[in-house]
């Protein structure tokens, strides 16, 4: 008996051996896990926006143009309904509490339709997909400096946050609650142009 328990545990070695030869001597390709594809990499910080001047121009000035038209009237819905669903979450109640210091100075921001903006931050689209872009429109006696966020929105790019203020300062955002940022979006927003278009109509 004792003979063939030592001919079973010969054999049940031999077959752990045949076992282990048989990994050691798989082909590399079959030895080897499968790497598992790697995920779409973010950027690091901001990306210059793939924007050119005359687009820069249509959003500064439309911008800052509705922001004066507001501020004149009192009448905040027009200014709310061209922001992006971020923007959207003001009440027009709230964006005239936010703006009611520039409106008691009567700030006239008529000129911004013919002045030059000097950029102090070129256009950038920040890590959470919004584009940013700052700078100021020089005049006498005090420069108006502006600084501006878009969110995409229905192909294009809506008003995200904005703030003024006059003399050689840094813009300060308003005080008041910070409107959630947008979730990143893989929509890639048409830059605006510089030709008069009309908007297709949507499909039924």
């Amino acid at each position: 008996m004792s003979g063939v328990r030592t001919l079973r545990r010969l054999g049940l070695a031999a077959v752990l051996l045949a076992a282990v030869a048989g990994v050691l001597s798989a082909p590399p390709a079959l030895a080897q896990a499968k790497k598992e594809p790697r995920a779409a990499t973010k950027p690091a910080g901001p990306v210059p926006a793939n924007i050119d001047r005359n687009g820069v121009l249509i959003l500064v000035r439309s911008a800052l143009l509705a922001l004066d038209q507001a501020n004149r009237t009192g009448n905040y819905t027009v200014l709310r309904d061209l922001g992006a669903p971020g923007f959207q979450v003001n009440t027009d109640a709230r964006l005239a509490e936010i703006f009611a210091a520039q409106r008691k100075q009567g700030l006239d921001l008529s000129g911004v339709a013919v002045l030059e903006p000097q950029l102090t931050l070129l256009p950038q689209i920040e890590t959470n997909g919004l584009l940013h872009m700052a700078g100021f429109f020089p005049s006498v006696p005090k420069q108006l400096n502006f600084e501006l966020l878009f969110a995409p929105a229905d192909h294009q790019w809506k008003i995200f946050g904005i703030s003024i203020n006059l003399g050689d300062s840094t813009p300060q955002a308003p005080d008041g609650p910070t409107p959630p940022a947008p979730a990143v979006s893989t929509e890639t927003p048409e830059p605006p142009a510089a030709a008069i278009t009309v908007k297709p109509a949507d499909k039924p």
